[in-house]
């Protein structure tokens, strides 16, 4: 019996067929029918007794009645308000037309003796009742997407032959394998919480001896020795899916599997050809290549449409104003572990990230006080676990209209489980803009207000101004500030955005995309009042005349004169500008998940590797 409260598959049976309207025109029985069928049954297995015989079916059908045929038409149809969807399963089609041919068949348990698959997809069911044995003859259960955690073997049906359990939460196989229907062919346990090395004794030929296919990806199995070791005995396998697992992103993990398992025709949805197996023969008896981390490539090209910052640079010659260097570089997040030092001074702050959805913020006013925190978004499903990240920053460079960054570094990670996590939640890239202001020595601006304000209570003390002799002040202007003291830099995130990495966890091996960032809008500065407006001012606080009133009148024609040609000007220069189109920021971003392509191959990056780790 199904526990109270919990969702079994056979409420979910029941709740489908009521929703199949089996019952209903233009299935079952009905006025639309009653003259092809008998209340009465044939005693022999509930055949029903009219509705089976050719020559009945033959006669003229009776006034109000539907023939068969135009019964089946209403089915499938697609215009037919009775059709079903277009996606619905093979199963649903075959019932609703055993409901207008003999829906006798189907009537109460007996739909039971005709099932060979059942079909239950996203329906919440939790449980798995020993309700399903009534299925004597049932071959094929698929109960995808729904909320099982535990399967009792004593409650299947010892005739299945596919049982498909992905996208479920089943993170213990004890129970399945206590009983296990020994005529099982294929077995789906993708996307659960199946992890080693606890589940590898349950991947064998004692309990699934006539398995053919097997598909384990997207689970967090690890150890792929132990794994291999397990499935070896199991002589009739010739499809695997390992894909999605943490073991699935060492270097050698393909060949190994394809070395170690002779019999096996597709691994990951990919055919195992001849030529494959010839490059990697030899590497399963070689165990000590089987090194478990992953290495990881990450490059950084071109970065376009960085506005120019001279045009928020307007210095005049022999002021006291700073001087103003801009810098550009990439930041992105990567799983915390081992990198290898390639020499490229890149910067590195840890951070705590989750999954999904990452928010980057690296502004700050010092380098060394920078904190990155990720946030995540509240997800419809359950998600791996936060995992602890870095963030990398490129060299910066100047500006240019393209900035090449050149930036390569390759990434270590010991922690499978983590760049898993990583990946499937992807990573974010940042291009931050660095402005430094360097001052004079000799014209700091606190020491210069400092210097004023002496200079200022001596004057008012004194009464006079001292003179300063001509060859000092000679020798001011001949001797020019060759060091610079910089204050810390202010840093500016011009753009952000999330790089997806999933596909890195399947089949492919490279993600490189072009992050766009959108145009980035700059505010214009304030530009300094002209020399009339100046010159046009003093005459105003200096005039004390008796004909104010027609100076004011003709400053006003002036102003308004001036006015005109300023705003003229700027017109022509914005028709101008209206032919340049503004660019983009975009930067090149790639990833590439390193994979030894023959047994060659990796017998040479384990010496490398070698080397690399005694030279540390």
């Amino acid at each position: 019996m199904a526990a109270p409260g919990r969702c079994s598959v056979l409420a979910a049976f029941w709740d489908h067929l009521r929703h199949l309207g089996l019952q209903d025109f233009p299935c079952g029985l009905g006025s639309w029918n009653k003259s092809r069928f008998n209340v009465h049954t044939s005693p022999r297995g509930g055949q029903p007794g009219l509705g089976a015989d050719p020559a009945r079916q033959e006669e003229a059908v009776p006034l109000g009645e539907e023939s068969p045929e135009a019964l089946m038409e209403l089915l499938s149809d697609r215009h037919s308000p009775w059709a079903l969807p277009p996606d619905c399963s093979p199963q649903d089609q075959h019932l609703r037309e055993m409901a207008v041919l003999a829906p006798e068949l189907i009537r109460g348990s007996r739909v039971f003796q005709v099932l060979r698959s059942l079909r239950i997809v996203g329906k919440g069911v939790e449980e798995v009742d020993e309700g399903l044995l009534q299925l004597q003859q049932l071959e094929e259960l698929i109960l995808s997407a729904n909320q099982i955690s535990r399967i009792t073997s004593a409650n299947l049906p010892r005739t299945l032959k596919v049982l498909e359990l992905c996208c479920n939460a089943v993170a213990d196989l004890q129970d399945l394998c206590a009983q296990p229907p020994l005529e099982l062919q294929h077995l789906g346990l993708g996307y659960n919480k199946l992890c080693s090395p606890s589940q590898d004794r349950y991947l064998t030929a004692a309990f699934w001896p006539n398995l053919v296919s097997l598909d384990l990806s997207f689970n967090n199995f690890t150890d792929l020795l132990g794994l291999v070791s397990q499935l070896s005995g199991l002589q009739k396998l010739r499809v695997l899916v390992l894909q999605g697992n943490p073991l699935a992103l060492i270097p050698t993990y393909r060949g190994f599997l394809v070395d170690s398992l002779p019999k096996l025709s597709i691994l990951d949805d990919i055919h195992i050809g001849p030529d494959e197996r010839h490059q990697f023969h030899g590497l399963a008896r070689q165990p000590e290549l089987i090194r478990s981390e992953a290495r990881v490539v990450v490059s950084i090209g071109e970065i376009k449409g960085v506005p120019d910052p001279s045009a928020r640079q307007q210095l005049e010659v022999g002021s006291e104003a700073p001087v103003i260097t801009y810098s550009y570089c990439v930041t992105y997040v990567f799983a915390e572990g081992e990198e290898i030092e390639d020499g490229s001074g890149t910067e590195v702050t840890k951070i705590h990230q989750r999954p999904v959805v990452a928010t980057l913020d690296v502004d700050s006013s010092t380098r060394d006080a920078r904190e990155t925190k990720g946030q995540q978004e509240p997800a419809a499903t359950e998600e791996p676990e936060a995992h602890s990240a870095k963030v990398f920053v490129t060299p910066g460079k100047p500006w240019a209209d393209t900035i090449d960054c050149s930036y390569r570094k390759e990434h270590t990670a010991k922690d499978l489980v983590g760049l898993k996590s990583y990946l499937a939640s992807g990573t974010i890239v940042s291009v931050m803009e660095e402005k430094v202001l360097s001052w004079p020595v000799n014209a700091d601006p606190e020491e210069n207000a400092v210097t004023k304000g002496k200079a200022r209570q001596g004057l008012q003390k004194d009464g006079a101004k001292v003179p300063v002799p001509r060859d000092k002040q000679k020798k001011n202007k001949k001797e020019e500030p060759c060091e610079f003291h910089s204050n810390p830099p202010i840093r500016r995130t011009l753009g952000t955005r999330r790089v997806t990495l999933e596909t890195l966890l399947a089949t492919e091996d490279l993600v490189a995309t072009v992050c766009d960032f959108g145009i980035l809008i700059t505010e214009q500065p304030l530009q300094p009042p002209s020399l009339e407006e100046k010159d046009r001012k003093k005459g105003k606080d200096k005039s004390k005349k008796p004909k104010a009133e027609r100076e004011s009148q003709a400053s006003r024609k002036t102003t308004a004169s001036a006015t005109g040609k300023r705003k003229n000007k700027d017109s022509a220069e914005l028709e101008e500008g209206q032919g340049l189109q503004p660019v983009p920021l975009t930067v090149q971003f790639q990833m590439q998940l390193l994979r030894w392509p023959s047994a060659a191959g990796a017998r040479s990056q384990e010496r490398v590797a070698v080397a690399v780790g005694k030279a540390q």
